[in-house]
């Protein structure tokens, strides 16, 4: 008796193994006692009978019962797979990742499910980073025959600036705000905020970032993405007058249509007939004399009163700390008042490809060479990152950029 219970539970141990699934590592398991099913499948055939000599056909596909075990080589391959297609940082997926059960029914196209839930984190972490400090980023322009427009989208470092995913949404940002009417502003530009276009949707056609959605949950996906706060922060467009030009200019610009700081300016002539040729190669070199000067005013006539007696108060102070006599004080605020205005106002500035001539000079020698008069009808300056500290210490509105 002794000696037939211990021959027993051998035998019962033996018919347990028989019993048990083997995991082959390819992520599917088969019955140990099926030893020819297996062993197709270590022939690369397919041992449901169709003639595609892939052990991974479609077709077959779903009749395997597959394993929960992922190996630690399996789980490698899948969280870079998802990272390559989403960008999300390693640590959010692999949470995903485990989160979706690994998702090893589909494993060798991307883990479906595991995208979905972090879209999902997406929103959450997203709005987690929505109070810091977006101070970096680009500016993007989008121009067509009849207008131009220009956005600016907001990150935390310029490492996430120079992200092509990152440059791709900005760029096509920039494309929306062509389609959006602003609020016309006095300089003749629009004010173009991110309110006006965040629920409109945008066709996406970059490999991790496709498909329809709103402008809003875009700019949330990538900021997952970017592990970052992203923020479209503010967006202008300018009309081309009805005879003339509408150039602009990016500088710092790491690719096509995007940059740190643009300039846009349009050229009126009163003639239709006017050398174009001529009115695009100024107005070209123009609106990259108003990124460089930095004009705040169009003409002196522009300068408000406020700020005209706001300089004038400065400039007295320091005339008068050099100890001179009163009526030496006045002509030196005179003198340094004129400084101003070279300074601040575009036309009597000093032109940064000829300091020969300033501004005005160089557009009556224009509509003498086009033989019709020509004329600044605006222009607009706008930085990554202007007044944003003053901004966010003062509580108060948006900078509208310098335009005129």
């Amino acid at each position: 008796m002794a000696f037939v219970r211990g021959l027993k539970r051998p035998i019962e141990i033996f018919c347990k193994r028989m019993n048990t699934p083997v995991h082959s590592g390819l992520g599917y398991s088969a019955m140990a006692c099926k030893g020819a099913y297996f062993a197709d499948f270590r022939e690369n055939k397919c041992p449901f009978g169709c003639n595609c000599a892939n052990a991974f056909c479609s077709h077959c596909i779903s009749a395997r019962r597959y394993s929960t075990e992922v190996s630690p080589s399996e789980q490698m391959n899948l969280i870079k797979q998802l990272r390559e297609r989403t960008s999300a940082p390693i640590k959010e997926v692999k949470s995903a990742l485990v989160d979706s059960n690994w998702d090893i029914g589909k494993w060798w196209k991307y883990a479906e499910s595991a995208q979905k839930e972090l879209r999902k984190r997406g929103i959450v972490l997203a709005s987690k980073k929505a109070s810091r400090t977006a101070a970096e980023g680009l500016l993007a322009l989008a121009q067509n025959d009849r207008k131009a427009a220009v956005i600016e989208l907001n990150c935390e470092t310029d490492f996430v600036a120079r992200n092509e995913i990152f440059q791709y949404l900005a760029l096509s940002l920039a494309k929306v705000a062509l389609l959006v009417d602003g609020t016309r502003q006095p300089s003749g530009a629009l004010h173009v905020g991110p309110e006006l276009f965040e629920e409109l949707k945008i066709n996406f056609h970059h490999p991790k970032l496709s498909g329809e959605r709103t402008v809003q949950n875009a700019i949330t996906e990538v900021a997952a993405m970017m592990g970052e706060n992203v923020k479209l922060r503010r967006g202008f467009a300018m009309s081309a007058p009805s005879y003339g030009i509408l150039s602009t200019y990016l500088h710092t610009s790491p690719q096509p249509g995007v940059g740190r700081i643009a300039g846009l300016l349009s050229l009126e002539v009163e003639d239709q007939n006017a050398s174009v040729d001529a009115l695009q190669h100024v107005g070209s070199e123009l609106a990259m004399h108003v990124v460089a000067a930095k004009p705040l005013f169009l003409t002196k006539a522009d300068v408000s009163t406020e700020a005209m007696e706001s300089e004038r108060e400065i400039l007295k102070s320091q005339a008068e700390s050099t100890g001179k006599p009163q009526m030496a004080v006045e002509k030196m605020v005179e003198g340094r008042l004129r400084k101003y205005f070279e300074e601040v106002v575009l036309m009597e500035q000093k032109f940064v490809v000829n300091d020969t001539l300033n501004v005005k000079t160089l557009l009556n020698n224009l509509s003498k060479e086009v033989g019709s008069p020509v004329k600044v009808g605006s222009f607009l300056r706008v930085e990554v990152g202007e007044g944003l500290q003053r901004l966010e210490s003062s509580n108060t509105g948006e900078p509208l950029a310098q335009a005129a």
